[in-house]
């Protein structure tokens, strides 16, 4: 009833129109009078951005009378900027000057955009999309000086607050982010989407993300924290999008090359081309990576592709496809143990292990303007992806691998399409302009995953070797079908001027089953099998639900916003948490849901061109959190009961209630626009990125958790640096810096003499220094740098099962140099 009687207030406002007072209506064109698509026209006091139509055209509505500045960016012009003074509605042409922007310095270049959008954030309303009153952070790519081609996220992501990343040392085919106590593995614990649509492997069954799209072809990527639940779904950590590059609007063909060669014979090639032809864009690339690894055994070669189509039906109407393909397989080196790490962090005891990922993603979109106030999007989404993992995994990590044994086979492979519809409507309210968001989301997979013997060889062979190893001991084989419709809506209201409220609902139907059996088997000392028979494991897990939640913005001055919001979350039970047979550690049988909510309150906003801050306080509710901790062994017997079979297991279940707060913080102060303000070819600005963290479970069934601190939460994470140039020469140098961190909930010390699993124990506080440099001439660009330039030896998990298990150890000081064309 509460659902039922929310929807009918919204759309009760939505039929409310109050048509505003005054609009800024113009047309956007070269010197020759030919209108420029696509330029973006930023409303600077009220954070207002618009792009224009194929006719050059933008309109803001409903403009209260006063004093703006009005600034246009569009690629290869000169950035226009104006002040714009009425109190009536008001129509302006604006003629942009081109620039031949290899006669433009580096410095000059990659300035033009920060004017606009150096704040970092995103807008109130982008497309059909609502953001305001949430903590948002926005990487400029173009604007970054660092190891793009390894998809280096150190340095990608040092300025956004709070994130814990593992650092895997594979040129970055996979992301591992989390941040706020949330686990890094996979970036499992956002949603994570590229253009505005999902990539990882199921988003509600297994949310994890093998693929990563490439740096060096986007323009940026987009970070909505918890409250993006209301949107995006129901995660703790919110929302991560990736958005690529766009077709050049002014080229028919531009073509850009990039070649990078690396420590440990880091080789990879990018390959672009974009363009316009008419009322048809495109923009598709192709990446390739090798290198062989720092440590024995950890090759890997990778190939990915990708094609965006598209194509104007009329000045009101785009249609979209997209492709993406890719492809790399990786051996794995395993995990150490503490006393390993101490001796040799590059040592490797595993010859026989292996992964490989084959991931399609495919995207159709519609976008429509019914009006200048009413937008409408349609994206139908699917993906036909693969992962294959096999080696041999046992919790003694010291334990050479026994050669004449079967390696173990995990195959998991995930069919799934969504269809996600929104439409977003601008009116008139209290003599304001207010906006509301309703959209609607169906997704639907089918997945499945076998566990069972692979061969005894030591390539990749992902074959069962079922005839050969008949009584192997792990053997699982299921299928996942998850059903998941969501409706959700948000409104902006425009309370006054300066305040602004914007609640939101989101109703999820999920049902969740899995239909398979696995083998108990019993082998006698003499591996003669005792038992062998299949147990069928098929479960149904059905359950509805409303999320609320509401932010506020206040803008004290035109150039500082206080925001705060608060927002309920839920993360659904994985189909690794319901059954997945690994030695390493034991699933509880009752696991649940998770649930809880996330807050935050900040100010955020400028200071003469020369300071930009965001600095937040945040809390986080997590009930029934799942974790892991150290207990007894057990299993079902024959009446159903639970009985202790002896030795020690990690044991994972919902461990009880945890509470994260803290403070957050970011200020990138211009120290060029401080001290030399004239000087237009420097660039010198001092970046500090902190997060200061505090956590508690507060209650607990389970032996020695309750007041513990939670796991994957550094008390201090920081990333500060410099990034600097002059004309076509520009440089990074970037500190990062995490206290010790604890990886299960009862809050196990490293033991530096262990010399068995490795499995258990903190993650030492470590440090690291990051430098690099890029010049750039005509059409060419060098770039080089070093990463780890003081060569710390450092580790950032401990892998309880692929990678390892074990401690997976960072990289040591490594070197690339890229030689960029651009045509």
């Amino acid at each position: 009833m509460r659902l039922k009687g929310y929807s009918c207030f919204i759309l009760l406002l939505l039929s409310y129109a109050v048509y505003g007072q005054n609009a800024i209506a113009g047309k956007v064109t070269n010197q020759g009078g030919d209108p420029i698509p696509d330029a973006e026209v930023y409303l600077k006091e009220l954070q207002r951005l618009a792009r224009t139509s194929p006719m050059g055209e933008f309109e803001f509505s409903n403009v209260p009378g006063g004093k703006y500045t009005l600034i246009v960016f569009a690629f290869e012009y000169a950035v226009h900027e104006e002040e714009l003074t009425f109190d009536r509605a008001l129509e302006v042409t604006i003629q942009l000057r081109p620039v031949e922007t290899e006669k433009l310095s580096e410095v000059v270049l990659t300035q033009r955009r920060e004017r606009i959008f150096a704040l970092q954030q995103l807008k109130k309303v982008e497309g059909t999309a609502i953001y305001a009153g949430k903590k948002s952070e926005v990487v400029l790519l173009d604007g970054l000086t660092g190891n793009l081609a390894a998809n280096n996220s150190r340095q990608i992501y040092g300025q956004v607050v709070g994130l814990n990343i593992y650092d895997n040392g594979d040129a970055g085919l996979q992301l591992n982010i989390g941040g706020r106590g949330l686990d890094p593995n996979r970036t499992a614990n956002f949603n994570t989407r590229q253009n505005g649509y999902d990539i990882s492997a199921d988003v509600l069954g297994y949310p994890e993300s093998y693929y990563t799209p490439p740096a060096e072809a986007l323009e940026e990527i987009q970070i909505v924290r918890g409250a993006a639940s209301l949107q995006y779904g129901t995660q703790f950590g919110g929302l991560v999008n990736f958005k690529f590059k766009r077709p050049n609007p002014n080229k028919k063909i531009a073509w850009t090359s990039r070649q990078t060669l690396g420590s440990f014979n880091l080789n990879t090639t990018f390959n672009s081309l974009a363009g316009t032809i008419g009322k048809f864009s495109y923009y598709t690339y192709f990446n390739y990576k090798e290198g062989d690894g720092f440590r024995p055994n950890s090759g890997y070669h990778s190939r990915n592709y990708y094609a965006h189509l598209g194509y104007r039906l009329s000045d009101r109407t785009k249609i979209t496809v997209e492709t993406t393909f890719l492809n790399y397989l990786a051996q794995q080196p395993g995990g150490l143990t503490d006393a390993q790490f101490l001796e040799d962090p590059t040592f490797s005891n595993r010859t026989r292990n292996w992964f490989d990922v084959d991931w399609k993603l495919y995207s159709l979109r519609l976008d429509h303007q019914f009006s200048s106030k009413t937008d409408f999007s349609l994206n139908l989404f699917g993906l036909d992806a693969s992962r294959k993992a096999l080696g041999f995994r046992t919790n003694r990590v010291s334990q050479p691998d026994v050669l004449e044994e079967p390696r173990e086979l995990l195959i998991d492979n995930f069919q799934n399409w969504g269809a996600e519809a929104r439409v977003l409507t601008r009116y008139g309210l209290w003599g304001k302009e207010s906006a509301l968001l309703l959209g609607s989301k169906f997704y639907k997979t089918r997945n499945d995953q076998r566990q069972g013997p692979g061969s005894n060889a030591s390539n990749a062979d992902f074959r069962f070797a079922d005839d050969q190893f008949p009584n192997y001991e792990r053997q699982s084989e299921f299928d996942f079908p998850n059903l998941n419709v969501a409706f959700f809506g948000e409104n902006i209201f425009n309370i006054t001027d300066k305040l602004t409220v914007t609640p939101g609902f989101r109703f999820e139907y999920i049902k969740t089953e899995s239909e398979g059996s696995f083998r108990n088997i019993v082998l006698d000392l003499a591996g003669n099998p005792l038992l062998n028979e299949e147990i069928e494991d098929n479960r149904v897990f059905e359950r509805s639900f409303v999320l609320l939640g509401v932010g506020a913005s206040y803008k004290a001055t035109p150039s500082m916003e206080l925001y705060g919001n608060i927002s309920q979350n839920y993360r659904s039970v994985t189909f690794n948490d319901i059954r997945v047979v690994n030695p390493s550690f034991q699933i509880d049988s009752n696991i649940s849901d998770e649930d809880g909510f996330t807050a935050d309150l900040g100010f955020r906003g400028r200071y003469r061109n020369a300071l930009a801050y965001d600095v937040s306080a945040f809390g986080l509710l997590y009930d029934n959190r799942l974790g892991e901790i150290l207990k007894a062994r057990t299993r079902i017997d024959e009446n159903g009961e639970e009985i202790e079979t002896g030795g020690i297991v990690r044991f994972r279940g919902n461990i009880g209630t945890a509470f994260m707060y803290g403070l957050e913080s970011f200020a990138n102060w211009s120290l060029k626009e401080t001290f030399l303000p004239y000087s237009e070819k420097l660039k010198l600005n001092y970046f500090i990125n902190l997060a200061l963290t505090r956590s508690e479970y507060l209650s607990s069934d389970e032996n020695n958790v309750e007041g513990n601190e939670v796991e994957f939460i550094p008390a201090v994470n920081m990333k500060t640096g410099l990034n600097l140039g002059y004309g076509n020469l520009l440089g990074s140098l970037q500190y990062t810096y995490l206290s010790k961190q604890f990886t299960d909930a009862t809050n196990a010390q490293q033991d530096i003499n262990d010399n068995q699993r490795g499995i258990e124990g903190e993650i030492p506080a470590y440090d690291i220094l990051d430098i690099s440099l890029s010049y750039t001439y005509k059409k060419w660009r060098l770039e080089a740098g070093i990463n780890n330039l003081l060569d710390t030896s450092y580790f950032t998990r401990r892998a309880t099962g692929y990678p390892g298990p074990g401690i997976i150890p960072a990289e040591p000081r490594t070197f690339y140099t890229t030689l960029q064309f651009k045509l």
